[in-house]
C-alpha cells in the first residue's frame, strides 16, 4: 500500500492528509494554526507545515507528497535566498491602486484580460509587485525570486537553497497576473512592468500536474502543487460542467471548463485548473468570517446561528445584508464595508438578523455563479463545500438563492485531499477515482425577491 500526503497551507492554518494512493482511504491527519493578518513571515507557514507533520505522525511511511496553498500571495527573496520582506497574502488590499495602474498602463481591463485570463485587482502577485516597487523601491530592488506560498513551501521541504528547485503549476501561476493560462507561460512583459525593472528575476518553473518537481530531504517525491481553487476542484472530483462553490475565509465560485474565460469586467478570474483545463473563478473576501461575526453579535454558536436563520421567513422580514465587512475584490471595492439595511422596531430579532448575515453571505456568492453564466459557463451541478457548508441553514439556504439543487459532499479537506490526489496522479501514472462518501441533495424553493432586494442595496452602495 502505496500512501501519499497532501498539504492545504490556507491563511488561518496548515492541513496534512496521509491517504492511500489507490483507494484515497484516510490513514491519518494533522493541523496546526497560522497567525491573523494580511502579511505575514513565510517561516510561520514552516513551523506550521512542520508542525502539522508532527501532529500527523511523520512522513516515514509516505512515498510522495504535494502542497495546495493560498493563491497570490507575494514572498519575494533577495539572491541568498532570504525572504525580503513579510509576505503580502491575497485578502491585503494596499494594492488596489496598483492593480489600478498596472491595469490602465497595459492597455485597459480588457486588453488585460485578453492577455492573463484576469482583470488584475488588489489580490494578484503582480500588484503586490507594483506596490513594492512604488513604495519600498530598496527593497524591490533586493528581488532576486519571487514564489507563491505553495511554491515557497515546496522549496523550503528541498532545503531552500538553490533557486533552481523553485517550482510552481499552471493552476497557481494563473493567479500572479503575470502568466498566460492559454500557452502555460509567464508574461515576463507583465512582470518586468510590475517591478519598474527588466533585471532577470527567477520566476519558478511550471511543473506538470502529473509530475514530480522534486525531492524531500528525506527522498520523499514532491508534486507539483496547486492553488487551494483548483486543489478543492481535483479533491472532490469536479468534471467539466460542475460549479462548486467554495465556503472559506474567502468565498470562491468556480467552475472546471475546457475553455478558457477573458472577462473585462473583472468580474471572472480566468485561472487554469490542475487537470490541464480552466478553471473560472470568481472570489469574494467575504464568506465564513460573515458566520463568525453573526455568532458574536448574536452570542451564539453555529448550531444555534442555524436555528435562528431557518425560524425567519425568507428576506428576513426586510433585512438585507452587503457583507463586505473586509472591503471586496467582487465587485472590486477594497475600501467597502458592510451594510445592514431595512431594519424597523419589528425585524430587529435573533432570528431575522442570522438569516439575514446568512443571505448576505450566500447572495455575494449567487451573484458569483451568475457572473460565471454571463461568460458562458454551462452549470450542470453545482456543489458546495467548506466548513460552513455543513451548517444546516447554509445549504437550504444556499439552494433558495443559488435557484437549484446544491450537493453538499461530506465535510473533508477538499484542498488537502486534491493535492494528496495529485501525488497519487504522478506516482501511480493515473488519477484515482477515490470515493467522497455520502453526499447530501438540497433543494428549496427559490427566493428571487431576496436576490432582487440584495442586488438593489450593491447598486445603491457603489459610490459608499
Amino acid at each position: 500500500m502505496a500512501l501519499v500526503a497532501g498539504v492545504d497551507s490556507s491563511t488561518q492554518s496548515v492541513k496534512v492528509v496521509i491517504r492511500d494512493a489507490s483507494s484515497g482511504a484516510l490513514i491519518r491527519e494533522g493541523r496546526a494554526s497560522h497567525p491573523d493578518g494580511t502579511e505575514i513571515n513565510p517561516e510561520l507557514w514552516w513551523d506550521g507545515l512542520e508542525k502539522a507533520i508532527a501532529a500527523v505522525g511523520d512522513l516515514d511511511d509516505v512515498s510522495a507528497i504535494s502542497i495546495g496553498g493560498q493563491q497570490h500571495g507575494m514572498v519575494a527573496l533577495d539572491g541568498l535566498g532570504d525572504v525580503i520582506r513579510p509576505a503580502l497574502l491575497w485578502n491585503d488590499t494596499r494594492s488596489a491602486q496598483s492593480a489600478e495602474d498596472l491595469n490602465r498602463e497595459l492597455g485597459g481591463n480588457q486588453a488585460v484580460a485578453d492577455a492573463i485570463g484576469s482583470v488584475l485587482v488588489a489580490s494578484f502577485t503582480a500588484s503586490k509587485v507594483r506596490w513594492m516597487a512604488d513604495h519600498e523601491p530598496e527593497l524591490a530592488s533586493k528581488v532576486a525570486a519571487i514564489a507563491l506560498p505553495h511554491d515557497w513551501l515546496s522549496w523550503k521541504l528541498q532545503g531552500g537553497s538553490d533557486f533552481s528547485e523553485l517550482f510552481t503549476d499552471r493552476s497557481d501561476a494563473s493567479g500572479t497576473g503575470y502568466f498566460d493560462p492559454v500557452t502555460s507561460t509567464y508574461r515576463r512583459d507583465i512582470f518586468a512592468r510590475a517591478l519598474k525593472s527588466d533585471r532577470d528575476i527567477y520566476l519558478p518553473r511550471i511543473v506538470a500536474s502529473n509530475e514530480f518537481g522534486g525531492e524531500t530531504l528525506g527522498g520523499i517525491k514532491i508534486g507539483a502543487g496547486a492553488g487551494d481553487n483548483a486543489g478543492a476542484a481535483f479533491g472532490v472530483q469536479a468534471q467539466p460542467g460542475d460549479v462548486v462553490v467554495s465556503l472559506g475565509t474567502s468565498g470562491t465560485a468556480f467552475s472546471v471548463s475546457t475553455t478558457s474565460t477573458h472577462d473585462g469586467t473583472g468580474a471572472v478570474a480566468g485561472f487554469a485548473d490542475l487537470t490541464g483545463n480552466y478553471l473560472p473563478l470568481v472570489c469574494t473576501l467575504n464568506a465564513a468570517r460573515i458566520l463568525d461575526a453573526a455568532n458574536r453579535i448574536l452570542g451564539v454558536d453555529f448550531k444555534r446561528l442555524s436555528e435562528l436563520a431557518l425560524s425567519a421567513p425568507a428576506g428576513a422580514n426586510g433585512l438585507t445584508l452587503l457583507p463586505y465587512f473586509e472591503g471586496e475584490r467582487t465587485p472590486n471595492r477594497p475600501d467597502a464595508t458592510g451594510v445592514l439595511s431595512g431594519m424597523n422596531l419589528t425585524n430587529s430579532n435573533p432570528e431575522n438578523i442570522a438569516r439575514a448575515m446568512i443571505e448576505g453571505m450566500l447572495a455575494g456568492l449567487a451573484d458569483a455563479v451568475n457572473a460565471l453564466v454571463v461568460q458562458g459557463v454551462s452549470i450542470n451541478r453545482v456543489l458546495l463545500v467548506g466548513g460552513a457548508a455543513k451548517n444546516p441553514a447554509v445549504g437550504q439556504i444556499a439552494s433558495a438563492l443559488f435557484g437549484r439543487e446544491v450537493i453538499i459532499p461530506p465535510v473533508g479537506e477538499y484542498v488537502a485531499d486534491g493535492a494528496a490526489r495529485q501525488a497519487a496522479w504522478a506516482l501511480l501514472g493515473h488519477a484515482p477515482e477515490w470515493n467522497l462518501g455520502k453526499v447530501t441533495h438540497v433543494q428549496s424553493d427559490p427566493t428571487p425577491h431576496v436576490m432582487e432586494k440584495y442586488q438593489t442595496l450593491r447598486d445603491a452602495t457603489v459610490n459608499w
